[in-house]
């Protein structure tokens, strides 16, 4: 999807067409009949065969969550957590037709495996290249930066493409604002995040079950770098050191959901992750991600549409308590608005199969819920990135996420966005990954500006304020001559710009 692996953390965008918002919430338990999701070898810490689940209910109510819970134990299920505020349990089982037992149970609304395969022992993956900064090459970059820059800000084109360094002389935001990163853990020793970094407010969520012991949201090895480079495009800190995020005067808390193993972000975390956000006051979240193992989650199977049901249901609970969620769109250069998508890399914790989708009826999540903020990835010359997902109705707002092919007139001519990496490191990535929490850092900057402004006041400001971008009269990426994808809409709102690019000096000038 775009951060991590080629795949993995530039997550991916899909519209919203459907009467969503009134279908999500607490979806109803008639769907259609299909077998469970195959599981029949590996290792895991419970069972040689145990699945994960989630476990929606039909209402909150303490007798609906009691009955559900007996139903669950009856069924052979071992609950790892219950939020009983949602109405969504985490449920292990090594019974192969749990799933068909518990969707027929009293008071369950839908319920499903989150993957495909058993539990696993945790061990390595290799999450894709990234292009680090060596140490010749930033003192060779700090020698360059002028007067009142960090060392390294000279290649960070993407902080004067959106006003962010003149904003951080009016206002680099308050303290009182948290942006939480969803991602696969944060370095919170890192030099540039260390100042800004809220260990109150951060945990790791792997398995569905919230640890806040000291460290516990770190990255699992220095490999998974995905997180951390998120969390200093958005609030490094302004202190001499190394690069400035677009927010620099905003914490920062990480909350981890990667899997140690395969660094899939699995359903029943990410719940965790959007429920731990709003109960420890993170005003805005960033989600660079699609949940695992489904690209596209299709609400004809029971499994994938108890995935939908549960997320939606944990990321509302964060909107109700004043949380603000973004997302990135993805990198496939899908048109997420279409008729027919292809899906050949689902599902991805075992063996893929190639399925066409309509993405009006099959959603990415969190991307295409309700109420989050979709974001697509352009370059230094504002033209959509060659990978960024699009679509009319679909995309909400464009931000910087780099492109190979833009180059832009800095030191080292590189089109990507420089960040932190674990270790002190720095690095290069590009990807929608990168676009959203340009996004996320400039709601932080606008929750500082206006800090009684709303979720969907702050989704209102950054529209009216983002720079409208018109459709190209043609589009071609990589530059090979053939036409890579179309823009429809007009200049107010269209498929690959949404209503602009996001502008970091109005947010904290209006």
């Amino acid at each position: 999807m775009a951060h991590l692996p080629a795949r993995r953390r530039m997550a991916l965008a899909l519209p919203i067409g459907i009467a969503l918002t009134a279908s999500f919430g607490f979806l109803p338990s008639a769907v259609a009949a299909s077998a469970d999701s195959p599981a029949t070898s590996g290792t895991s810490a419970t069972s040689a065969a145990s699945l994960a689940y989630v476990v929606n209910t039909r209402s909150t109510d303490s007798r609906t969550i009691a009955s559900v819970g007996r139903a669950i134990s009856a069924a052979g299920g071992s609950i790892v957590e219950t939020y009983a505020k949602i109405g969504v349990f985490v449920v292990h089982s090594s019974n192969p037709d749990f799933g068909k037992q518990i969707r027929a149970a009293k008071g369950v609304a839908t319920a499903g495996a989150t993957r495909t395969a058993p539990l696993s022992i945790a061990g390595t993956t290799d999450e894709g290249a990234v292009q680090k900064l060596s140490a010749a090459d930033a003192t060779s970059l700090a020698a360059k930066a002028t007067s009142g820059q960090e060392p390294l800000e000279a290649d960070q084109w993407n902080l004067r493409a959106m006003g962010a360094d003149k904003a951080a002389e009016i206002n680099p935001g308050s303290r009182n604002v948290t942006v939480g990163v969803i991602d696969t853990g944060v370095d919170d020793t890192h030099p540039d995040l260390a100042p800004n970094f809220s260990a109150s407010q951060s945990a790791n969520c792997v398995g569905g079950k919230a640890d806040t012991s000291p460290g516990a949201w770190r990255p699992a090895n220095p490999e998974h770098y995905h997180g951390t480079h998120v969390a200093g495009e958005i609030a490094a800190a302004r202190n001499g050191i190394g690069v400035a995020g677009v927010a620099p005067g905003v914490k920062v808390a990480g909350i981890k959901v990667a899997d140690p193993v395969s660094e899939l972000f699995y359903p029943e975390s990410v719940v965790c992750a959007f429920v731990f956000a709003a109960d420890h006051g993170i005003e805005v979240t960033n989600n660079s991600y699609y949940v695992d193992p489904w690209m596209y989650n299709c609400m004809d199977d029971p499994d994938q549409r108890a995935i939908v049901d549960a997320v939606n249901r944990a990321q509302l609970y964060a909107t109700s308590k004043g949380t603000l969620n973004f997302a990135s769109a993805g990198n496939s250069n899908h048109d997420l608005d279409s008729d027919a998508i292809v899906d050949d890399t689902s599902p991805d914790d075992s063996t893929a199969v190639t399925r066409t989708i309509d993405p009006h009826t099959c959603f990415d999540v969190p991307t295409q819920l309700p109420g989050v903020v979709t974001v697509s990835s352009v370059g230094v010359t504002k033209a959509k990135a060659y990978y960024s997902s699009y679509g009319k109705g679909v995309i909400d707002i464009a931000a910087p996420g780099g492109d190979k092919y833009q180059i832009p007139d800095t030191p080292s001519k590189n089109g990507r966005i420089l960040s932190t990496m674990p270790g002190g490191e720095y690095g290069f990535l590009q990807g929608t990954s990168m676009a959203s929490p340009h996004a996320a850092a400039v709601a932080a900057l606008l929750k500082s500006t206006h800090p009684k402004a709303s979720p969907a006041e702050l989704q209102l400001l950054m529209k009216t304020q983002a720079d409208e971008q018109a459709c190209p009269a043609s589009y071609d990426g990589d530059g090979d001559g053939v036409v890579d994808a179309t823009c429809e809409g007009p200049v107010q709102r269209n498929g690959f710009y949404g209503y602009g690019i996001v502008d970091a000096l109005k947010a904290v000038k209006k």
